[in-house]
């Protein structure tokens, strides 16, 4: 009877879960729409692995939440939710032959039955949708059981057959571009999507690098901890060297729009590691970031615009200012806030956020701000003649910014002023009695972070030579708090890794139109999912998580006893 019970609650249910997501999925046309584009040139398109990742994915859930674990059962359990899953896709196959579902769901065209049914007729095709989610459901229960290097080797290698596949576009034009690598651009794709030969040799190359990684990574470790301090410092240097050529070269590598994300992105790891600050290292939720922003970018835009006549100030003279200004209104928003914590700092942040874009909104304002026509003709930054003005030439300044800020932000953290950040961060109330001065660390908390914010805004005005209320709406801070928290907090790599996740994911795939922002939507639920800690955590944020779930899962144990 437990053994029923258990397959009802990890399999079947968690099928049906995963067999409406995959009708909801075919239905808004997702996989209509995928389907013209190959993963594998010929073998497997888009649509059709967007279904099977469905079903792998609640496969995989179903083994992992199996109670009592054993092989059998999870193998069982895994099996059985892909076959759910895919009973699903056929009752709406045999439905839609039965009844015309067009007049309700547009994409329910008898295209999308030949798609699921693999062209092969209703017969035939509803047995190899059985058997595929039966496949499907079974390698995810496999994949479970596996042993953990063999396990992310394989997600690691298929995931990244997958983004080659998805991101085609861009990287075969990338690769054609230089001579040297239009062979390998030849080799890797065909006509639609990776060849055979080219995604099994992409699986075989990460495979090896991560299982060489895996059995010799200790002990390269160890024999760079027993070089001498020389040879440690050399190797260090090094790598810097080259980490400092592949960013130099990245815009010639990468072309035109593919540089314009890097700025994207760059400009929101600007404003993260400002916030990183003010939420990771000191734990205060503002949500009224966006305003330090918008400061930073209309007071470079009063400066060096020509149109409002007032002053003709160079980038470079007017910089300094819109971050003083920046640091001034970082303090004038900590002095009312210091004694609220929570929810009631967050509101009133937020406040001041729409405070900030009401006055740039009002007509009284109009003649300094330029009101909702904002303001224009604002001068590109350059030096000794080079001009930042296309997204290949501007990165360099938005990399030098975070290469600035990076290196103020390691600083800090590890200095007393950083410890008592953190302090300030885990306990309020045991900082102060530690004889911390609350009242100086937050100010210098919200002032740093709006300095580094108002320093992103001047380079965000200098790089659209113009600036509009609605480009600091809160959505704005929204996204930063975003990023800091699927990145990890108080991480500074988190940062990048999140910023590249949450800013440089969405414009990868604006070529899937209306639907861009479904998959990542989706692909934000996965990660959340898959490394709720963050995707780049902080040591002590990780392990303290890792804590707190060994002891849920200790408690969830002890409560049927």
């Amino acid at each position: 009877m437990s053994v029923l019970r258990s397959i009802w609650k990890h399999s079947i249910k968690t099928g049906l879960i995963g067999g409406v997501v995959a009708v909801l999925v075919a239905l808004v046309g997702m996989v209509e729409t995928f389907n013209q584009r190959d993963i594998i040139d010929g073998v497997i398109s888009m649509g059709q692995i967007l279904l099977l990742l469905v079903a792998v994915f609640m496969g995989y859930l179903a083994a992992k939440r199996t109670r009592p674990p054993g092989v059998t059962l999870s193998l069982l359990n895994s099996t059985l939710c892909g076959l759910v899953v895919s009973l699903l896709m056929m009752a709406l196959v045999l439905l839609g032959n039965v009844i015309n579902l067009r007049s309700m769901f547009i994409n329910a065209s008898p295209v999308l039955y030949m798609i699921l049914t693999f062209h092969q007729g209703l017969a035939t095709g509803s047995f190899l949708m059985l058997l595929s989610g039966a496949l499907s459901g079974l390698f995810a229960g496999l994949l479970f059981l596996a042993p953990g290097l063999l396990r992310k080797i394989m997600i690691v290698a298929l995931s990244s057959v997958i983004t080659c596949g998805v991101l085609q576009d861009l990287i075969r034009p990338t690769l054609s571009a230089w001579r040297t690598l239009s062979v390998l651009s030849d080799w890797l794709f065909g006509v639609n999507g990776m060849s055979i030969h080219g995604a099994v040799t992409l699986c075989l190359v990460i495979g090896a690098i991560m299982s060489f990684w895996a059995f010799r990574g200790d002990s390269l470790k160890t024999g760079y901890a027993n070089l001498p301090s020389t040879g440690q410092r050399t190797l260090k240097y090094t790598w810097y060297f080259i980490l400092v050529a592949i960013l130099l070269l990245l815009p010639q590598i990468l072309g035109l729009f593919l540089s314009e994300v890097l700025t994207i992105v760059g400009l929101y790891v600007l404003l993260g590691l400002g916030l990183n600050i003010v939420v990771g290292y000191a734990g205060l939720l503002d949500l009224g970031y966006v305003a330090f922003f918008a400061i930073g970018a209309y007071v470079t835009a009063i400066l060096t615009s020509p149109e409002l006549g007032f002053f003709s100030l160079s980038f470079w003279a007017a910089l300094p200012f819109a971050i003083f200004f920046g640091i001034c209104s970082g303090v004038l928003l900590g002095v009312p806030v210091l004694k609220m914590r929570g929810d009631y700092l967050a509101i009133a942040t937020l406040g001041f956020g729409e405070i900030i874009r009401i006055l740039v909104l009002s007509d009284f304002l109009r003649p300094w701000l330029g009101g909702a026509q904002g303001i224009g003709k604002i001068p590109k930054a350059s030096i000794a003649g080079f001009e930042f003005a296309g997204p290949e030439q501007i990165y360099y300044l938005i990399l030098a910014g975070c290469l600035l800020v990076v290196f103020i932000s390691l600083r800090l953290r590890g200095s007393r002023l950083g410890r008592a950040w953190m302090a300030v961060r885990e306990d309020e109330d045991v900082a102060q009695a530690m004889g911390i001065n609350l009242v100086a660390t937050k100010l210098l908390a919200f002032a740093t972070g709006a300095g580094f914010s108002a320093l992103s805004g001047a380079i965000f005005a200098s790089k659209l030579s113009s600036v509009y209320p609605h480009s600091f709406n809160v959505m704005i801070s929204i996204n930063i708090i975003c990023l800091i928290i699927v990145g990890g907090m108080g991480s500074i790599p988190g940062v990048i890794v999140g910023a590249a996740a949450l800013v440089g994911l969405p414009e990868l795939l604006r070529e899937f139109a209306e639907y861009r922002l479904l998959v990542y939507g989706a692909a934000l639920v996965a990660m959340m999912l898959l490394r709720p800690e963050g995707l780049w955590p902080e040591a002590v944020h990780k392990r303290e998580f890792h804590e707190e779930a060994v002891t849920e899962a200790e408690n969830e144990e002890a409560v049927p006893a």
